[in-house]
């Protein structure tokens, strides 16, 4: 059974990582490996399967050469319940 997006923002920003991923060329494998993240972790990432701590966004932004601001520009925040 497949695992739904945390939410709206998680998916968001999984998609933005995908998008840029694939602009590059890079597999998750290649991608998680140069951020220090391991490429499961990354597969649940672009699926909005996890909640990022602020370091891995900066890892993950920087190895895709884009402002980590692009990655988040516009979420929200989930609500309560």
């Amino acid at each position: 059974m497949a695992k739904h997006p945390i939410s709206d923002a998680a998916a968001t920003f999984g998609e933005r990582v995908r998008a840029r991923r694939n602009e590059l060329g890079k597999s998750q494998e290649g991608l998680a490996s140069e951020s220090g993240v391991h490429w499961t972790f990354l597969g649940q990432v672009e699926r909005g399967q996890r909640n990022l701590s602020l370091h891995n966004i900066l890892r993950i932004a920087e190895v895709l050469g884009v402002d980590p601001a692009d990655l988040v520009r516009g979420l929200k925040a989930p609500s309560e319940g």
